[in-house]
């Protein structure tokens, strides 16, 4: 039986220890600097908090070289205004979406999570408010499409980027969680099993990950963890190390406590 990897101080040091190494390779810095204060894909242009839920939905299997027909689209949404753009027929909303592709995937994500938003509103439930454990488990229950995945993107957009959460996508879950060291459960689990242990490591070394991120040209609040700081250093990484191996990666992750550059990429 596979043994799930769960929070503890040896987790919390694998993560502390990655991070370090990876918020110091330039390339990951630059594109962290760039997205941090205002996030490409979750734009601080973008208020409304069911449209921020509607882009992340919609950022899902959207390519990095797709971002700006992604940032046109959620720009041409946001004018609409929600309640406006839940009332579009069917044409006229495939026509918004279609540049995105999954125009089909894309409406029904937006008649859900319209029906969902609308169910709670009745029945007085205020999702800014809920405890976000029980937002994700609930949003990803009721809105057709969304994952455990997106619906951690909801939660955290939608509350603000220092609102705690660190969302994972899959290849969090496929690339970053193996060069830790991780073991994580199969299917959809995975995705909240990997933001819980990354989550508990930020909690025990916020200190100093708040200092890594005072290096760095971006704005945190007094009052917030390095939650999103963490996040965008772990998915750059991941990006820009793992997607496709780099030629300067240790092979030997994580036995060997180096990232990049040590005797094993010479061997």
């Amino acid at each position: 039986m596979t043994i799930t990897t769960q929070p503890g101080r040896r987790t919390d040091d694998r993560v502390l220890a990655l991070v370090t190494s990876a918020s110091a390779l330039p390339d990951v810095r630059a594109e962290v600097e760039a997205n941090h204060d205002d996030n490409r894909w979750w734009p601080l242009a973008i208020t409304e908090p069911r449209m921020r839920m509607l882009a992340a939905g919609w950022s899902t299997r959207v390519s990095y070289r797709m971002v700006d027909t992604y940032a046109a689209v959620l720009r041409r949404a946001d004018a609409l205004g929600f309640d406006a753009l839940a009332d579009l027929d069917d044409v006229q909303a495939r026509a918004l979406v279609s540049p995105l592709g999954l125009p089909e995937a894309r409406l029904s994500y937006l008649r859900s999570l319209t029906d969902t938003l609308r169910r709670w509103e009745k029945d007085g439930t205020d999702p800014a408010t809920m405890d976000a454990e029980k937002f994700i488990d609930a949003f990803a229950g009721s809105v057709h499409g969304a994952s455990f995945k997106v619906a951690q993107c909801a939660a955290l957009y939608a509350r603000g980027y220092h609102c705690g959460i660190i969302p994972v996508d899959s290849g969090m879950v496929t690339k970053l969680a193996p060069a830790l060291g991780f073991t994580l459960p199969a299917g959809p689990a995975a995705h909240e099993q990997l933001r819980r242990l990354l989550e508990h490591a930020v909690a025990h070394h916020g200190d100093t990950l708040r200092a890594l991120a005072a290096e760095q040209n971006v704005a945190i609040p007094a009052s917030a963890a390095p939650t999103w700081w963490t996040h965008l250093t772990l998915i750059y990484f991941k990006r820009l190390y793992l997607n496709r191996p780099h030629a300067s990666l240790c092979p030997r992750r994580p036995i060997c406590p180096l990232l990049t550059g040590c005797r094993h990429t010479k061997v």
